[in-house]
């Protein structure tokens, strides 16, 4: 492969995927992620998109058929000369001249191009740079005083900023060790934790909840358990309490998002359980945060809500060959727009109080409702449908999904949508509740009223 070229990974959380991910560093290469439970058409956009030149994958995961799903596909890929499979890594790695030389590779290099979705369309793909990815990792990793010969315990996805940027970096630049959990189960994860004298460890909350519950917990050693880092999901404090409590170490919280090469702002390990519940912390290093009017742009007073932007070295290049989106997310002096709403107290400690996109997430992972409610309008059964998100106890939120029947097809079931879903997208994007009425509450402008249903959920009605 070629410098600058795209070469995609499509594997669970494997040590090869690591050892890939430097090696593309080093040649000049940018990494194009993909998260191994997508089908064929999420698979087609995000290599169609890139121009990936090369794919390393895994034969099957979790009874995802990624083989097959790569040969339905590839016919409609003309750019993509090299398809490896891990199976083979061992003869790829053998195929590699001794004395080749390597390329020079700048800190403004692009080194990951990881696609998020945005309220529209399909995913884009953000492109982050060697400087950015590099500073936010340790940075992090800094701020929960991650050392030399410790041991981090990884259950987050390699195909998410968290994994192969704040673990898989992370952890090399505290010289610590990186245990990559290739699928996440709180029994191994605890057996993990006592063989392996793990100290450190990242996971949103209903992970760390679903540790907690175990039976096993009892009767394992987590002595050297010192802190876990939380992100992705907000954490009520009085679950900090609860986690600290019980398993005996610090808590804290990050947050950011694919843009921001995953950091924007982190509690510290000694900030109250208050502040670790209630804010995400202050601006990471070197990263200045403002919160903006929604009316006219201009910077909001302490404690006033607006949309928070970010300007540093960890704002993404841009959305790969989409000028049009990055010129709405980046302006020209390097703010980043990361719409989200917020607010910022008089200590720099930002509360994430809504967003601006109708973005869900569930346990950790962003899920975005227009590409679920788009596929669901295709069903010859569906009139109208509204996709939104509703709290739930375990996952921080779950999707829902309330359907107007077409005419003649008031038989349709919640069964039958929500595998014609789990035929097409990932798993989790197929929504966990369901309600079916006669008409969907509309604004004057037409627009279907999401709180509307969102309260009605909440309340039971629905």
């Amino acid at each position: 492969f070629r410098p600058g070229e795209r070469v995609a990974v499509w594997a669970p959380n494997l040590p090869e995927w690591i050892i890939l991910e430097m090696a593309a560093g080093l040649a000049g290469v940018i990494l194009v992620t993909v998260n191994p439970a997508y089908r064929p058409a999420e698979l087609l956009h995000v290599l169609s998109q890139s121009g990936a030149s090369g794919i390393f994958h895994v034969p099957e995961f979790r009874g995802n058929p990624m083989a097959a799903s790569l040969e339905q596909v590839m016919p409609e890929l003309p750019a993509l000369r090299h398809v490896v499979s891990f199976d083979d890594w061992d003869r790829f790695i053998a195929s590699g001249r001794e004395d080749q030389a390597l390329p020079h590779v700048s800190p403004d290099d692009p080194a990951l191009l990881l696609y998020t979705s945005g309220t529209t369309g399909f995913p884009k793909g953000a492109l982050l740079n060697h400087r950015g990815i590099v500073n936010s990792a340790r940075f992090t990793v800094d701020k929960v005083e991650l050392e030399p010969g410790d041991v981090w315990l990884s259950p987050t996805p390699l195909f998410h900023t968290g994994g192969c940027v704040v673990v898989a970096l992370g952890t090399l630049w505290a010289r610590a060790t990186h245990i990559p959990i290739l699928m996440f189960d709180p029994g191994l994860a605890l057996e993990l934790i006592e063989t392996e004298k793990v100290g450190f460890m990242g996971g949103v909350p209903t992970v760390l909840l679903a540790m907690m519950e175990h039976p096993d917990r009892q009767t394992r050693d987590m002595s050297s358990l010192k802190s876990v880092l939380s992100g992705g999901a907000n954490v009520p404090p009085e679950l900090v309490r609860r986690i600290e409590s019980a398993l005996d170490l610090r808590f804290g919280i990050a947050f950011g998002q694919t843009e921001t090469s995953s950091g924007l702002s982190q509690t510290r390990l000694d900030d109250t359980p208050e502040d670790k519940g209630q804010t995400v912390g202050q601006p990471m290093t070197q990263v200045e945060v403002k919160i903006i009017s929604l009316d006219d742009g201009s910077t909001v007073p302490v404690g006033t809500i607006g949309e928070i932007c970010c300007r540093g070295f960890n704002v993404m290049l841009g959305y790969y060959d989409n000028p049009e989106a990055t010129a709405s997310a980046i302006e020209a002096d390097g703010w980043l727009h990361t719409g989200d709403l917020g607010t910022m107290d008089e200590r720099g400690y930002i509360r994430v109080e809504g967003r601006l996109k109708d973005m869900v997430i569930r346990g950790g992972e962003n899920l975005y409702p227009r590409e679920i409610g788009e596929l669901l309008f295709t069903h010859p059964a569906v009139a109208d449908v509204a996709v939104l998100g509703i709290p739930d106890e375990k996952w921080g939120e779950e999707l829902a999904a309330v359907v107007r029947r077409a005419p003649g097809h008031d038989s349709v079931t919640e069964q039958e949508l929500r595998l014609f879903v789990r035929e097409r997208l990932a798993p989790q994007k197929a929504p966990h509740r369901w309600a079916f009425l006669d008409e969907l509450p509309l604004t004057p402008s037409g627009k279907v009223q999401k709180y509307v249903l969102r309260e009605r959920f909440v309340k039971g009605e629905l």
